[in-house]
């Protein structure tokens, strides 16, 4: 996010995490920018920092990028200056790097008559080692980001020919990486890490190829989905067709589970799951580990709404929408008077009175990240007279770090931490608390030998790939 007005706050909410950024490419369609614009704006919910797209032209690579919105960022006029047969976008929520212009993606570089752009969802965990030894090698970075770490390796190794130089340079990589890459000739790479920590898939446009994180973008463009890209594959679409390279994997998987849990879109299908299945599927397993007697159930908007169907589908208690979400609100408002209390909390969501008043709820929640957010709103449901409130969480607490693209890197940013759910129970003013087991989770994501395919590091410390000393020391400590 850009510097503010100092009499500004910007807006979200405290309690969710946020995700590093939704990706999406097209090869050989006319009106490329357009097209990528509305992936973009699928996408969106992966990230609202900055927006950017670059197109392939006869001359080099064009972009434009912006902070905020997708349908702030861009208007008719960059269309009329993005001309080109294919495209890369990128929607950003910053991870490692400030959030500034500097650092909204794609990110361009011209090497030797050449251009080259990468757009990067995920998190390089031996990014300090590489800048390093880049850096000694006298490399120049222009940015704070981990992805242009990408571009430096590869011209680096470009005289061997595109496909050797895409090879050797993933190699060097490690940590949750799926990216796009566009060249000045116009190709359009989509590249996978060996874990497959970040989604990735396929899909056609009449006889244009399209890149996209989540199949929500291939919808919206009517775009065929073809596959998801396995974890470690690199494909090159370009003038000769399609070309699919595999590099070297591990014998496990390391897909994240919390796309499943809160980033990804409820319509879209990753990891082979539609995720509004699968979020019902863990309502319904909430429900049967901690049942208890209540008059609703609710969620707080839109967080934990479809854990919530399930929860009262399995339970027999009626599901209310006992808040209200106002889908108005701004990224940034100006700060109310001393007087008006919870503003930021109640701008957002405001409580159906007469559904609520006397009641014993039942709420549900995807995550608890920080808490603040969480115990504000049980307190104001208390003034409103609920007479019991229980909480349900439709994934186990998190713990510990995320370093693989996720905003929580410390410990101490985490209310878990430290901390038994009875001792969360109180400090968040809650009649019951229960979260979702790991078991529970991995048995109703339903995916075969879950315990090997997915990567659950935020709940139970066990990172699938190791990271340079400096985030152990720094992050992991604290």
């Amino acid at each position: 996010m850009s510097n503010s007005n100092t009499n500004e706050v910007r807006f979200c909410s405290d309690d969710k995490p946020k995700e590093a950024c939704g990706l999406f490419g097209i090869f050989g369609h006319p009106e490329s920018a357009k097209i990528t614009f509305f992936g973009l704006y699928a996408l969106q919910h992966r990230g609202q920092e900055s927006a950017g797209i670059a197109v392939a032209d006869n001359n080099g690579i064009d972009d434009h990028k912006g902070m905020g919105l997708v349908s702030d960022v861009f208007d008719m006029r960059h269309f009329e200056q993005l001309k080109g047969m294919s495209a890369i976008g990128h929607v950003r929520y910053s991870t490692t790097g400030s959030s500034v212009l500097s650092n909204a993606q794609p990110f361009v570089i011209h090497h030797r008559k050449r251009a080259y752009a990468v757009a990067h969802n995920g998190n390089l965990v031996n990014a300090h080692s590489l800048k390093n030894e880049l850096e000694e090698a006298g490399s120049i970075f222009q940015t704070t980001m981990d992805s242009e770490i990408f571009l430096h390796l590869f011209v680096k190794n470009i005289s061997y020919g595109l496909e050797r130089a895409l090879v050797e340079t993933v190699k060097r990589l490690k940590g949750a990486f799926s990216m796009v890459v566009l060249t000045s000739e116009g190709e359009v790479i989509g590249i996978k890490d060996p874990y497959g920590f970040r989604p990735l898939c396929l899909g056609r446009l009449n006889g244009s190829y399209v890149l996209a994180s989540e199949t929500c973008a291939l919808d919206l463009v009517e775009a065929e989905f073809i596959r998801e890209l396995d974890p470690g594959e690199i494909i090159i679409i370009g003038k000769n067709g399609l070309k699919s390279i595999k590099t070297e994997t591990p014998e496990r998987r390391a897909f994240c589970i919390f796309e499943f849990i809160y980033f990804a879109r409820p319509d879209s299908t990753i990891f082979g799951r539609n995720v509004y299945e699968t979020r019902k599927a863990h309502g319904r397993c909430l429900a049967k580990e901690a049942p208890v007697k209540a008059d609703l159930v609710m969620p707080f908007p839109d967080s934990g709404t479809y854990a919530a169907l399930g929860f009262s589908e399995e339970s027999g208690i009626p599901f209310e929408m006992g808040m209200i979400r106002n889908h108005y609100v701004g990224r940034t408002f100006i700060q109310p008077t001393q007087s008006m209390r919870d503003f930021s909390v109640r701008v957002k969501l405001n409580p159906v009175k007469e559904i609520l008043k006397g009641k014993e709820i039942v709420i549900i929640e995807d995550s608890i990240i920080r808490g603040t957010t969480v115990k504000t709103r049980v307190k104001a449901l208390r003034e409103l007279g609920v007479k019991k409130v229980h909480m349900r969480v439709s994934g186990p607490p998190h713990r510990f770090p995320c370093h693989y693209g996720i905003d929580f890197s410390t410990k101490g940013e985490l209310i878990a931490s430290g901390k038994t759910v009875p001792e969360l129970k109180d400090l968040l003013g809650l009649d019951s608390l229960h979260y979702l087991s790991i078991e529970g989770l991995l048995k109703s994501t339903d995916i075969e030998n879950p315990e090997r395919n997915f990567c659950k590091a935020c709940f139970d410390g066990c990172y699938p790939v190791e990271f340079d000393e400096y985030l152990s020391k720094d992050c992991l400590e604290k």
